[in-house]
């Protein structure tokens, strides 16, 4: 018996049908032709029947598919502010707009426009980061791990750099402190136990060798119970008793404190400037709000050193993080703009009823009637942010036979919906649906 493969066109044979022929027309013939070879491989998979739907169809089918750009705009149902895996902090409209002006052309990103000569990437949101955190110097880089290994390559190289033992956390991607700490040429030198660790356990640990006492902020996870820790005044007084540098490697990057929201705990920048670290290391698309970048801010001397490390031309930042940045930075010198204009911040200080007044929308414009109702329950900060904080929030609750469908049905809409399951209810997060997404979501819902 034949094998009905064998049948299969040659990729040859489908470009010349009429119907592929015409997609040439329109599209670029490197992706007709990896369309065509697509289809296919599908029918070859599927034992060498020819698609139902026909050769000029399923070639279609895989043009529109493999055209459409593989990072996609989604909406987050899910009540989680900071999203990892959702890109983390959405932009504010002052930030995107500073990415529109420098990226339609030339930018001054190294030039000084008043003497005409070259200038430095690195002068570019330094101004706004020493007003914002009354740091001496500051420096940008491509995002917080960057920083990290950029500030123990400039102090530590070649020398140890001093850590307690329940402060060496995995951050995501499976990625540990350790091994960044490792790469960058410094020891390191574990003191203390993973619950408690005392000043004289850093006492003892110093030697001849040490060039750096390193505080890692636990901002993705937390220790209760029997636990004592050094504080980074102390350490920062230690090690300039010694004269050796203080790294405190805070986090998040919080700017402004939350305390009154309910969102306590998290030390702001400028608090952890002034305990006395020569450098503190934050990213900035976390609490901050803005970009994914690497922020150092601290001393003149250490500020320095980084920018004459290697390492800080292999994560500089470019032209578009630098603008969202800086546009971001400016939204903060008044803090009730910065709550207002900034969606992270904005979303995290939102009021329990507004959530709702958006949730109840969702219900009422869906009509789901006995399939629907409106739920209370908590959404989370996310992104390694206040660990066990709960916002608490609304979401509309949706019964369904197979849940998990109904997650895949809501992934397949233009945008796409991210929801989450408890039990046999596919819940929506109002806290972090966006008002002008409000009718995207309810002709989700009827569809």
């Amino acid at each position: 018996m034949t094998d009905p493969r064998r049948q299969l066109p040659s990729i040859d044979a489908l470009l010349a049908g009429p119907g592929v022929a015409a997609l040439l027309a329109e599209h670029p013939r490197a992706l007709v032709v990896k369309a065509a070879r697509a289809a296919v491989d599908a029918a070859r998979l599927s034992g060498g029947a020819a698609p139902a739907e026909g050769w000029d169809a399923a070639v279609r089918a895989a043009v529109v598919r493999l055209a459409e750009p593989s990072l996609a705009p989604v909406i987050n149902a899910t009540g989680v502010v900071l999203h990892t895996n959702l890109g983390r902090a959405p932009l504010a409209a002052a930030a995107i707009a500073a990415i529109t002006r420098v990226a339609v052309g030339y930018a001054a990103l190294e030039y000084d426009l008043g003497r005409g000569t070259r200038g430095s990437r690195h002068a570019h949101c330094r101004d706004l980061l020493v007003e914002l955190t009354r740091a001496s110097d500051a420096l940008v880089v491509n995002n917080a791990a960057g920083a990290l290994l950029l500030a123990l390559s400039a102090l530590a190289r070649g020398g140890e750099a001093v850590v307690s033992r329940g402060e060496l956390v995995e951050i995501g991607g499976s990625f540990r402190i350790p091994d960044i700490m490792a790469r960058s040429g410094a020891k390191l030198i574990e003191v203390g136990t993973t619950n408690r660790t005392h000043p004289q356990d850093y006492d003892r640990a110093l030697t001849a060798g040490s060039r750096v006492l390193l505080k890692v902020h636990r901002s993705n996870f937390q220790v209760t119970g029997f636990t004592a820790d050094v504080a980074v005044v102390e350490l920062a007084e230690m090690a300039h008793a010694r004269g050796i540098a203080c790294v405190y490697d805070l986090g998040s990057g919080l700017l402004m404190n939350l305390a009154e929201w309910g969102l306590s705990g998290e030390p702001t920048v400028p608090e952890a400037v002034a305990a006395g670290a020569d450098l503190v290391v934050f990213s900035g698309d976390k609490l901050l709000g803005g970009p994914q970048a690497g922020i150092l801010v601290g001393t003149e001397q250490a500020i320095a050193a980084c920018r004459a490390d290697p390492i800080a031309r292999a994560v500089r930042a470019d032209k578009l993080t630098l603008a969202a940045l800086e546009a971001t930075l400016a939204l903060y010198r008044d803090h009730a703009t910065a709550r207002r204009e900034v969606p992270v911040l904005r979303m995290l200080t939102e009021d329990p009823e507004s959530v709702r007044a958006r949730a109840e929308a969702i219900l009422k414009g869906a009509e789901m009637r006995g399939d629907a109702q409106l739920v209370q329950g908590d959404s989370e900060v996310g992104g390694g942010s206040f660990p066990g904080a709960k916002l608490q929030t609304w979401l509309v609750g949706i019964k369904h036979p197979a849940p998990d469908t109904y997650l895949a049905q809501l992934r397949s809409f233009d945008p796409p919906i991210i929801a989450r399951v408890a039990g046999s209810r596919v819940l929506l997060d109002a806290r972090t649906i966006f008002p002008e997404q409000l009718e995207t979501v309810i002709a989700a819902l009827r569809g």
